[in-house]
Formats: C-alpha cells, sequence, structure tokens
C-alpha cells in the first residue's frame, strides 16, 4: 500500500512542471495569475520532496554520507541511532506550529492565497517518513528469515 502511496505522490511532477512553466506567459502575456501559480508550485513541490526523500530512503537510492556499511545490521543500528533521535527531535518542535497552521489553514504570507499550511504539514511528513524508513529497516534486520 505504501509503494501506491508514493507512486501516487510521484505524479505530483506533473502539474508541478506546467505551474513552474506557466508562470512566464501567465506574468508576462496575461498579466495575472502568476502568483498564484507560483503559490501552488510551492505546495506541489514541498508535497513532492517530502514523499520523494521518503521513497529514496525506502529504495535506498539517497545520497549517503560515508562509505557504504557492509553489515546490514550495523547500517540498520546507525541509521536507527541517527534518524531516531533527529526525528523524535523534529517531530516534537514542528507538531505546534504544524498543528496551529493546519487549525487556522495558514495562508501564504505576501499573497494571501490558501494552501501555506500543506507546506508546513509536508515537512511533518517528510520526518514522520524519515522515522518510519528507519524503524522498517531496523525491524527487517532483526526478522527472522521465514
Amino acid at each position: 500500500m505504501l509503494r501506491r502511496v508514493y507512486l501516487a505522490a510521484s505524479l505530483l511532477v506533473l502539474p508541478l512542471a506546467v505551474l513552474l512553466f506557466a508562470q512566464w506567459p501567465l506574468r508576462e502575456l496575461v498579466q495575472a495569475g502568476s502568483r498564484q501559480a507560483n503559490d501552488a508550485a510551492q505546495v506541489l513541490f514541498a508535497l513532492a520532496m517530502a514523499f520523494g526523500v521518503g521513497f529514496a530512503g525506502r529504495t535506498g537510492t539517497h545520497l549517503v554520507a560515508g562509505p557504504p556499511l557492509r553489515s546490514r545490521r550495523v547500517a540498520a543500528v546507525a541509521t536507527l541511532a541517527c534518524v531516531l533521535p533527529w526525528s523524535l527531535f523534529m517531530l516534537w518542535t514542528l507538531s505546534a506550529p504544524v498543528w496551529e497552521s493546519l487549525r487556522t489553514l495558514e495562508k501564504f504570507p505576501d499573497t494571501l492565497n490558501p494552501g501555506y499550511f500543506l507546506i508546513k504539514a509536508a515537512a511533518w511528513i517528510l520526518v514522520l517518513l524519515a522515522l518510519l524508513q528507519s524503524l522498517a529497516a531496523a525491524w527487517r534486520v532483526e526478522a527472522p528469515d521465514a
């Protein structure tokens, strides 16, 4: 099921590209709507990156600092040791501002267009997916082979 969520989120790249491309003609030719297109593109970019980073972690295609570890167990424990404290801290510190933003359906400060709350929610989703991915990786290493 998580694979389907990631696949659906990957489709956000298509409207994102259209909105980014449309900004110039909207600004120069139509002379209206470019700021709304920019705001919508920011929301789509935040959501696409939140799920994209989670998917990269899930598939092991993300950038890694340092040499690859030979032992899967050591790699899982090292990842969990780094990601667990960071993600718990980030979830704790982000929860109040994200909740307040969601509760008030915060708007973009410059344009007052709706949707800014989705950018803050995407940051929280990104951290949550990183935490869940590191827990899942550690669980797979510890689970006995059937």
